[in-house]
């Protein structure tokens, strides 16, 4: 099962369909790994990875490990190297995933367009 990368934040969370997962525990799967990437946050900017847009794409495999195609908000972030540790601890404690690997890529390079609502807010862009 993958979610490729959209212009649609709320099209990040991961897609329903190709997995042998069942469609209910694959659907809270989904749920609970967002609300996990919602919960790192990029230590100079007050708003979450996800409603950032840093994350491209979410692959959950039929063994429930957990692969995060992720960015940053610039190739010399400060946290560049801790940033995807903290991803794979938050994905690899949801309940019912097996492990979690966070693959670093600046392409495309990120940009505010990629940006939620919610995370323009809390930046103070609104």
């Amino acid at each position: 099962m993958s979610v490729e990368e959209t212009e649609n934040q709320a099209a990040n969370a991961p897609a329903e369909s190709g997995s042998a997962i069942p469609p209910e525990e694959l659907a809270r799967l989904s749920d609970d790994i967002v609300s996990a990437l919602k919960t790192v946050y990029d230590p100079e900017i007050p708003a979450d990875i996800f409603e950032l847009g840093l994350i491209y794409k979410i692959d959950i495999d039929d063994n429930r490990f957990v692969k995060i195609d992720m960015t940053l908000t610039a190739p010399g972030c400060p946290v560049a190297g801790e940033m995807p540790i903290w991803v794979e601890n938050a994905v690899s404690m949801v309940e019912g995933v097996s492990g979690a690997e966070a693959i670093m890529t600046f392409d495309p390079p990120w940009t505010p367009d990629r940006m939620s609502e919610e995370a323009k807010i809390a930046v103070g862009w609104y």
